[in-house]
């Protein structure tokens, strides 16, 4: 892997290691809410329906917090989300201790944390390009990615053996220590405030980010694309039914791990991903390759078949991912950055949500792996048509797109990075990595 965004930035590490230490916790109460509605009400569509209560949060507030991370500093801002957070998780902490847990704090909390969740992650996906050069925003994305991919593979894993073995309880316990940890590391990260006459955020400031998107075709495909591919093909909120189908109870969490695993070989050898230039290529093609490997796991009745096709799942989407990252990154101005990275929230985050919907409704209507396949197979055709009605999409090229040489142009790579580790050498008692 291409480790240079780790070395050049004290910032760039502290973030990313907050958020390692975070995801941990949040995959664990990934899987443990879940299974606690399930094991209150044993209804696929009441775990579908955690996904309906988020995503009104999730709109207003990943558009809200889009303007405010223009307009504030960023870290200030992930730092108090961050919190916020954490006091969510303490409420599911508190109703997993009652002798009698209580079904609507689990939606209530989840619709919280899906509000503090949007507001922060404009912020940090903002964060990126402030801390590395230019040149290192495919490595940075790249390691960002496997963060993400080492938490989900460890957390669902053992949320699974602490769910069952010791209760949900415990995974929620462990998820709140996690939050404290990384509000700490937060805390120690250099204020980023706004730019020097940023606007204020306002109905305004979004409505004139979301013009700038609609002006750039190619912006606009990758978020139809990710759309598209979360929307039909994501089945996660089902998983408790599908292994229960497959008679494999004890696959659960290695069924939350699998996507990671496939997403944790590519960032692993993601080096490659450097040398390409056609990013907006990639998305689409990798996007069809998680459409084929979501039907062949619904098509599979033997439980490593589906575990195995889960896997290249999340290959393809780590590739799709990686250069999504890569073209928002290197082509959207500065000054619009926080509000773009909103509208990509909502992108590769509403359809997730509106995915926990469509795969409860169709699982309890249809049959489960029904629910699966077909997702998979529509997944397949949606992406195919928009690759056709976005073609700036499919011919973007970073050496000859105008927004990213412009881009290139005003972010040299000599003064792109700030002398983070010749400050951190005067910290006392703290050596550079």
């Amino acid at each position: 892997m291409d480790l240079s965004p780790w070395r050049s930035s004290r910032d760039f590490r502290l973030l990313w290691s907050a958020g390692a230490v975070t995801l941990f916790g949040s995959f664990l109460t990934m899987v443990a809410l879940p299974l606690q509605i399930k094991a209150i009400t044993g209804s696929s569509l009441a775990v579908g329906a955690v996904g309906a209560v988020e995503l009104v949060p999730l709109v207003v507030c990943g558009l809200w917090g889009g303007a405010l991370a223009d307009a504030l500093d960023r870290r200030a801002l992930v730092l108090w989300t961050e919190i916020a957070q954490g006091l969510c998780t303490l409420v599911l902490v508190v109703d997993a201790a009652l002798p009698h847990p209580v079904l609507w704090p689990l939606y209530v909390v989840a619709a919280l944390s899906s509000a503090a969740g949007a507001l922060q992650r404009p912020s940090i996906d903002a964060l990126t390009p402030k801390l590395v050069p230019h040149e290192q925003l495919t490595a940075a994305a790249s390691l960002n990615s496997l963060r993400w991919n080492v938490g989900a593979i460890v957390g669902p894993v053992l949320a699974g053996l602490i769910a069952t073995t010791a209760g949900v309880g415990v995974a929620f316990d462990v998820d709140l220590a996690t939050f404290a940890v990384s509000a700490l590391l937060i805390a120690r990260m250099r204020p980023i405030p706004a730019a020097p006459g940023a606007e204020r955020a306002s109905v305004g400031s979004i409505v004139e980010g979301l013009r700038y998107a609609r002006s750039r075709p190619d912006l606009l495909g990758t978020y139809a694309v990710d759309l598209a591919a979360m929307l039909f093909a994501m089945p996660v909120a089902i998983f408790p039914f599908l292994a229960d189908r497959l008679h494999a109870s004890w696959a659960l969490g290695l069924m939350y791990g699998s996507f990671a695993v496939g997403s944790l070989l590519v960032s692993l050898t993601s080096a490659w991903a450097s040398r390409i230039r056609r990013h907006g290529r990639m998305v689409v093609v990798a996007a069809l390759g998680w459409g084929v490997a979501i039907t062949g796991a619904g098509l599979s009745a033997n439980v490593w078949a589906v575990l195995g096709c889960l896997v290249v799942a999340g290959a393809a989407d780590m590739i799709s991912g990686l250069f999504r990252a890569t073209l928002w990154n290197g082509t959207i101005p500065e000054e619009l950055r926080g509000r773009l990275a909103g509208v990509e929230l909502l992108s590769y985050s509403v359809g997730p949500q509106l995915a926990s919907v469509r795969a409860g409704w169709s699982a309890a209507a249809f049959g489960v792996r029904t629910s699966v396949w077909a997702g998979g197979l529509a997944c397949v055709a949606g992406v195919a048509a928009l690759a056709c009605a976005f073609p700036a999409l499919w011919r973007y090229d970073v050496r000859t797109d105008p927004h990213a040489l412009a881009l290139a142009a005003r972010r040299p790579a000599e003064s792109a990075t700030p002398a983070d580790d010749r400050d951190l050498a005067a910290e006392p008692g703290v050596a550079p990595a």
